[in-house]
């Protein structure tokens, strides 16, 4: 496996840009404002963590689990959340513009102010959009 450059402030890590996290567990972990673009979480459990600002941009989570995760004015633009589990989660205000949500879980999302321009939902299930 090859090694990504992780890019650390102050002992925190600050950049996981195109980081090979398949199946990592960040379960109730705080990834707030973290920079996840191009990424690799394909099969990880995020159930539960904070990720609100953080820059998914075509992230490939596929399979992931991300019940209960706040990803409020996240941008995941281009992300493949294909067959992933986003039952319970915060989007208020993220971007998924061009992401793919083939056969995700939507079931309680909160979806006020998304951008769902170009978004794939074939397959998904228990979508719908609040009035």
């Amino acid at each position: 496996m090859n090694k990504i450059p992780v890019k650390k402030k102050r002992g925190r890590i600050e950049n996981l840009s195109g980081a090979d996290l398949r199946s990592a567990n960040f379960a109730g972990a705080n990834l707030r404002g973290k920079n996840l673009s191009g990424a690799n979480l394909k099969g990880a459990n995020l159930s539960g963590c904070e990720l609100s600002g953080s820059d998914l941009k075509g992230a490939k989570m596929s399979g992931a689990n991300l019940s209960g995760a706040n990803l409020r004015n996240v941008n995941l633009s281009g992300a493949n959340l294909s067959g992933a589990n986003l039952r319970n989660v915060n989007l208020r205000g993220a971007n998924l513009s061009g992401a793919n949500l083939s056969g995700a879980n939507l079931l309680g999302i909160t979806w006020k102010d998304v951008n769902l321009d170009n978004v794939n939902l074939e397959d998904a299930h228990n979508f719908y959009e609040e009035g």
